[in-house]
């Protein structure tokens, strides 16, 4: 069969450009592409950098599927149904709320992939296809495959180094997948041994872990730590604030070439890291977790979501204070977004407080529910006022890094992705993102 597997387009958010959507490729559909036994046609079409051929002929397409892109995946499906080709769905939305998506497919798959892709193809062959098919078991480390990197089209990205060393997170906070009654709620890790084979394939020693917890399990990071420590890699990696009292892994972290840290601080109100359950995470330790990052010559991606029930329009100026005086390297925030399947969603619709089902609108940018403690109004100016002002010249000066090797690359997300990224996609079109992405990586070890 000649199958094509699709990423559909998201949506721009207000800080967004080109650099968002052409970041990475999507390791999703790399990993059904190694699913697939070689008999098959794979072909791979990621809407946000190229066009969707619906007149090309093919047997079958599959769509991976966030809540933001739901609405454009049904689209798809409609365009590539009335064709006559099957259409199957899946990814992490099919999971968390597979009853709104059964009669938009011609198929769905529920759950993990590995253990079902290849049954799916076969009953498509036979014509005996069915709706749903599960995998809701825990799969192990040893059956998930690596992504076919070898199918990456290099010049469509900034970024292509990327790899997946888990599944899920042992933590389940009430606005994460995680909390969903369809949920795993597993967390599951590669064998160490596939992890490196897949930094060696990938040729370089620039990594980034795209792991929803890169330390869900700290004895399997430690280990995977001491085995790339010869490797004298650049790595980056999302982690959870209770790294606050591992300060040996912070350790193995630094020795092992970790340049950077994604961690989800959520909100500095404990109360508002209460309401949503977030028990690995302690306000109180907050500021001591930056300098124990910090003095490790680590930089920080801190995440913030805003609107939790805690909290009020104080909470944006409390906030920026906060990350200006721990010199936070980049922000990324978010407004509280109840994703379907959630807890936070069955709450929210039980009070009634979800005022708009658009699931286009869903990626963390609207607001589609009544907050508790201001207005809609008020939370969506102030979640673009922080963005604004974290990234004025005045506040980027004063989050210098105190260790002047970090400032270029500090420098580099400040202005060319953030403030000034708009022109930096302007370049980007006319000398390649790979190129640009491949300069700055270049420039990264030129740092000492």
């Amino acid at each position: 069969m000649k199958i094509k597997l699709i990423q559909p387009a998201m949506l721009p958010r207000p800080m967004d450009t080109k650099l968002k959507t052409r970041m990475s490729p999507s390791l999703a559909l790399l990993t059904i592409a190694n699913l697939t036994p070689e008999e098959h046609e794979v072909i791979i079409e990621n809407e946000n950098v190229e066009r969707i051929n619906f007149d090309e002929p093919v047997d079958l397409v599959a769509i991976t599927v966030t809540v933001d892109v739901m609405n454009r995946a049904v689209e798809i499906s409609k365009e590539f149904r009335k064709r006559g080709v099957t259409v199957i769905a899946g990814g992490i939305h099919i999971t968390a709320d597979p009853e709104s998506a059964i009669n938009s497919f011609d198929a769905i798959s529920v759950g993990m992939a590995e253990r079902v892709w290849e049954k799916i193809l076969k009953d498509k062959e036979n014509n005996s296809l069915k709706k749903i098919y599960y995998n809701m078991e825990n799969i192990t480390g040893e059956e998930i495959v690596s992504p076919k990197y070898d199918m990456i089209d290099n010049n469509k990205y900034l970024y292509t180094n990327i790899i997946s060393t888990s599944r899920g997170c042992p933590f389940q906070c009430d606005f994460c997948y995680n909390s969903c009654a369809k949920s795993l709620k597993t967390y599951i890790n590669r064998p160490v041994e596939d992890v490196t084979r897949d930094i060696n394939a990938l040729k370089t020693r620039h990594i980034m872990f795209i792991d929803d917890n890169f330390i869900g399990n700290p004895r399997w990071t430690k280990e995977l730590l001491v085995k790339i420590k010869p490797l004298k890699l650049k790595w980056n990696a999302a982690i959870t604030s209770n790294i606050v009292d591992m300060p040996d892994l912070l350790d193995e972290m630094k020795a092992s070439g970790c340049q950077s840290l994604f961690i989800g601080f959520e909100s500095i109100n404990s109360k508002s890291i209460d309401s949503v359950h977030k028990v690995q995470n302690s306000v109180k330790k907050y500021e001591k977790l930056v300098d124990e990052i910090h003095k490790r010559g680590i930089m920080i991606n801190a995440s913030f979501v805003f609107g939790l029930d805690e909290d009020d329009t104080s909470v944006f100026k409390n906030t920026l204070e906060w990350i200006v005086k721990n010199k936070i390297e980049t922000v990324t925030s978010h407004i509280l977004t109840p994703y379907p399947g959630t807890k936070l969603y069955s709450t929210l619709l039980e009070q009634n407080r979800i005022t708009d089902f658009n699931l286009s609108k869903y990626n963390t940018a609207h607001v589609v529910y009544k907050p508790k403690n201001m207005t809609a109004e008020e939370l969506y100016e102030g979640y673009l006022w922080i963005y604004k002002e974290v990234y004025t010249f005045k506040n980027i000066i004063k989050r210098l890094p105190k260790s002047k090797k970090q400032w270029i690359p500090f420098l580099a997300f400040n202005l060319f992705y953030r403030k000034f990224g708009k022109f930096t996609e302007l370049i980007c079109d006319v000398v390649s993102f790979r190129n640009i992405g491949r300069f700055f990586r270049w420039l990264s070890y030129r740092i000492k």
